[in-house]
């Protein structure tokens, strides 16, 4: 039998309304958030959630670099937006947004603790350089089959999304629970493109539902 489990992505205080890195309408994905995890708890599958958890000294920061926000430079031998100060450790910022119904989460995984490296990823750092306890809590529990989403589309939910496909799970995006920075227009419709062409499955909440209710019919 499938094991599964929902990934949700960085559903924290700085990248919504008021935050230091918000994302355009990305309060609106707590609801459909919540939708899935009442769906996933009905049905007894896995709920975590990731959380970027940056120290004050992250060396993504343009503060830290003293450059411009969202311009790009390189940060260890990587290339590298240079991003507002956000999600940091034990802040206001770096929670999950209070309408999430966090209660029912079962885990929660802590990424760009390094201050060397960014982590987009749930998985691993930007250069693979070492992993997040993630993959190894999923295969604990036998779980083949994620249903992600979260923010931001065009970083940590796409680099997520492609570093599970690789690692061989099979991945479901429900989409309007995703929403992008888009630092360029068209990023957040990249990111799903590149997804797809990964071997993503791509749903709306309620094609995604809808899917669910004709396997148990």
């Amino acid at each position: 039998m499938t094991q599964r489990a929902l990934v949700l992505v960085d559903l924290q205080n700085d990248f919504c309304a008021g935050g230091a890195l918000a994302v355009a309408q990305a309060d609106e994905t707590i609801g459909v958030a919540n939708h899935l995890i009442e769906e996933f708890r009905r049905r007894g599958d896995a709920i975590v959630a990731t959380l970027d958890w940056h120290p004050a000294n992250h060396g993504s920061f343009a503060s830290v670099q003293q450059q411009p926000p969202y311009t790009t430079g390189e940060l260890d031998g990587l290339p590298q937006t240079w991003w507002p100060d956000h999600c940091i450790q034990h802040s206001s910022g770096a929670q999950l947004h209070p309408l999430l119904n966090q209660q029912n989460i079962d885990e929660r995984f802590y990424k760009g603790e390094n201050p060397a490296i960014d982590s987009y990823s749930a998985f691993y750092d930007n250069d693979h350089r070492q992993k997040t306890r993630l993959d190894d809590w999923l295969r604990e529990r036998q779980i083949d089959q994620l249903v992600i989403m979260g923010l931001a589309t065009d970083y940590c939910v796409k680099f997520s999304v492609l570093d599970a496909l690789a690692l061989g799970y099979r991945v479901d995006v429900v989409t309007d629970g995703c929403r992008g920075v888009n630092l360029r227009a068209q990023d957040s419709l990249a990111a799903f493109q590149d997804m797809a062409a990964a071997g993503a499955t791509l749903y709306t909440l309620n094609n995604w539902l809808e899917m669910q209710d004709q396997t148990l019919a």
